[in-house]
This record gives structure tokens, sequence and C-alpha cells, in this order.
């Protein structure tokens, strides 16, 4: 049986999200250029952008990439190209653009004005998707706190309209009369969505107390969108949790209870995905959600073993965990989608911090693997845990079943003054078995009744 323990797992489904980001266009170009400094290969991220897209229900008609050895500071892209982009949105009846990158306000502004259309950049993208996918009312908060960091610095686009319903003097004034009108608005809503979501962060923190008391090691599912997280979860506790192939298709952290191979119980926690440069505003805003990865006892990062570009995966992976203060946390690879290799072929090479930690080949769609990475989990579970020899009484039962419950056992033997265990306790939950701990010269048991590796 599963065990779920999230705090508001009750649907959310009020009135839409509000802003500039309420509504998804219908057809849109995509548009990126290629620099130097460019991190990932411009196909690929246009390739995942289009994902993205596809996932938000916008129809990608086309494509553009312009290579600058710098963005433009006022159009990122060149007046000419800017021409050619407008040019080829009517062509395909757009009524979008889609950058592939995070542009400035005045780049924003100065695009829609040029283009005399809808322009989004990854950032925007990714938040209408948050704002689409997010059921519950703590992921409903987080989002909408996201796009109103998002909204406040291009208000400006919003209330152009404005400057058209009054002639004379009058029409700057009263437009931007109108833009404090709304930034007010804007930054009293945040308040109290700051407001609410610090409650939701101190309920958060009592059920991760409450957790610890109960001595279940707590272990985090962390990895790129799509990376099969979700479905991983449900392979290992025998949930049905909601996954799909496509990028973010759960947002709000689900936790279930499984078992690892010695019996001993932990609790699983899937995380939002992450995606290469992720933008601030939602890991920010998403803070309360991804303390829960900070709160485990080990993270297991799902890797797409399938994908041409792991490595960039895995180093977007990285970067966030390092922003949110879990790098270098106790971690073991999941080398997940390993069904859709050629099983002839060898497996990816790992690169950077990736490369040094434990490894195991899955595929938690058909199941293969499972059993491996329970024992690398538990193996790296036991290094954090109390070595325990112990002789507990035999009117004690009620030890030798936490033993059971949440702790790792090596061997467990009936001998005439108790029930002798050795193995390994969470800290939190050793204490009990202190006064029944054995001298290190204790004798060997004589009846043996089970040997868990």
């Amino acid at each position: 049986m599963t065990e779920q323990y999230n705090a508001n797992e009750t649907t959310y489904d009020e009135k839409p999200m509000k802003g500039l980001l309420a509504e998804a266009p219908r057809r849109a170009i995509l548009v990126s250029i290629d620099t130097p400094e460019n991190d990932w290969p411009v196909d690929e991220s246009l390739d995942e952008l289009a994902q993205l897209s596809q996932t938000a229900g916008i129809i990608c008609a086309d494509r553009m990439i312009q290579r600058l050895q710098h963005p433009h500071p006022a159009t990122v892209v060149g007046t000419g190209k800017v021409e050619e982009i407008a040019e080829l949105a009517k062509f395909h009846d757009c009524d979008a653009v889609i950058f592939d990158l995070e542009l400035k306000p005045v780049q924003h502004r100065n695009l829609e004005r040029e283009l005399e259309m809808q322009v989004l950049d990854r950032t925007a993208l990714i938040l209408i998707i948050f704002g689409q996918r997010a059921r519950t009312r703590e992921g409903r908060l987080q989002v909408e706190l996201a796009q109103i960091e998002y909204d406040l610095p291009r208000l400006a686009r919003q209330w152009s309209h404005l400057s058209r319903q009054r002639g004379g003097t009058q029409q700057r004034g009263e437009g931007e009369k109108q833009i404090e009108v709304d930034r007010r608005l804007l930054r009293r809503q945040k308040d109290q969505l700051l407001e609410d979501l610090e409650q939701v962060r101190t309920q958060r923190q009592l059920h991760r107390d409450r957790r610890k008391s109960n001595g279940a090691p707590v272990v985090a599912l962390v990895g790129y969108t799509n990376a099969g997280k979700s479905t991983l979860l449900n392979r290992l506790s025998g949930a049905h949790s909601f996954a799909e192939d496509k990028l973010f298709a759960t947002l709000d952290p689900t936790t279930r209870r499984a078992r690892l191979e010695g019996g001993q119980e932990f609790l699983l926690t899937d995380t939002v995905g992450f995606v290469q440069r992720l933008p601030h505003t939602l890991v920010a805003a998403f803070r309360a959600t991804l303390e829960e990865v900070n709160a485990a006892d080990l993270l297991i990062h799902v890797v797409d073993a399938s994908h041409p570009h792991v490595n960039h995966q895995i180093k977007a992976v990285e970067e966030v965990l390092e922003e949110i203060g879990a790098g270098g946390m106790p971690m073991v690879i999941a080398l997940n989608k390993c069904d859709n290799l050629d099983p002839d072929a060898p497996l990816p090479t790992l690169e950077g911090i990736a490369s040094a930690l434990p490894q195991v080949k899955v595929s938690a769609l058909q199941g293969s693997g499972i059993e491996e990475l329970l024992r690398c989990a538990s193996q790296t579970l036991i290094s954090q845990f109390v070595p325990l020899d112990v002789l507990v009484p035999y009117d004690r039962g009620d030890l030798v079943a936490q033993f059971h419950q949440y702790g790792t056992i090596e061997c467990e033997e009936y001998e005439e003054k108790g029930t002798h265990l050795r193995g390994y306790m969470p800290e939190n939950h050793s204490s009990p078995f202190l006064a029944f701990r054995l001298p290190s010269k204790a004798t060997s048991p004589r009846t043996r009744k089970r040997v868990t590796a």
C-alpha cells in the first residue's frame, strides 16, 4: 500500500491566471541567435523550445536562426532580421514570435512594436506552461508569484492601448497613471502571495519534521524535465501518479512510501523537473517546493540516458541544485530510458561531478534495473546511518518491529536472552536501542533467522 504526504493535494481550479501570460498564442515562429557564448548547441536548444511550445499548445510554424557575435541591445537580432521575421510570421498566419532566450524589458517592447504581434521569450513560455499545469493551491500560488515578478518590469506594453484612447496632451499622462495604479495592485498581490507561500513553507516544514521523527529516510527524485521521474516513482512505490511524455508533465511534488531491498521503509518524493536556463523567478517562487530536495537524505538523479546531449542536461540540473543549496548532497545516478538504447551500444560517458557518483542502468517503463537501483540507494543510505549491534529483550518486540520498519538488517538471530539484531538505523531513530548495545567483542550468535545484504 502506498501513502501520500502532499500537504496541498486539493486541486485549485479557480479563475485562470491573469497578467501578460494569461493565454498562450495559437501559432508562432521560433527565433534563436547563435553566439560564441552559447553553452548549448543552438539547434538542440530550438528543438527543446519547440517541445515547450507544443506542451503549451502552440503550433510552431517555422524557425529562424541568426549568427551574431553579441545580441543586439535593442532588438536581440538585427534590424533586417526583424523585418524578415515579421514577413515570415505574416506568411504563416502567426500571432506570436518566441525567442529562445530571456529578453530584457526594453527588447520586449521594441520587438512587439516592430513585429506588431505578441512576443514571448523562453521564460514567458515556461511560465505559461506552469500556469496551465499547476493544479494545487500551492502550485498556483508559486506560479502566480513568478508571473508577477515577470510582469512588473513589462507593464508599459500592457497599457499601450491607453495612448490610443485619448488625443491631445493628456495621452501620455493617462497611460502613466494607469501603469502606476496597476503596479501598486501587483505589488499588493505579490505581498499577499509571499505571505501565503510562507504559510505553505511552514506547513511543509511541519510535515518534514513529522517524517523525520518517524525515522523513515527521505529520497528525492531530481532530474531534467521528461527524464522519467514520475514513471520511476510509480515503479518504485507501486503508485499511479500522473506521468506523461511531455516537458513539465507534473509540477506539484508527490511523496510515496516505498521499501528498500532489505525491507526498510523510505519516503520517495518526486519534484518538479529542471530545464536549461530555468528562470530565476521560478526557482525563487518554488522555494517551498524545492526545499523538499534540501531536506532529503538521498537524491536520485534521474537521467535520460538516450538523450543525445545527456551531459548538457546533467549540467543544467547540477546548476539548479547548486542554486538551491543542494549541491554536494548524497546522490545516485539512475540512467533511465535504457530500453531506448541499442543493446550493443555502450552507456553514455558522464562528465564532471556525475562521473564520480554511483550509476545504475534502469528502465522505469519496463522495470529493468529497479532492484539494483534500490540496492545502490540502500548502500548509500546505510553509509549515513548509525551501525547497531543490539540484543533486544523478548518483551520489547516493539523495538524489533521498529528495526524492521526503519532500519536495514544485516542479520537477525534468536538467543537465550533476546533477539540479536545487527544492522543500521537512521540516527534520529537509534536512541531507544542504545541501552541494548552489545560490547564490541560479543560472541557469535547461534541461531540465524535471516541474512539480508
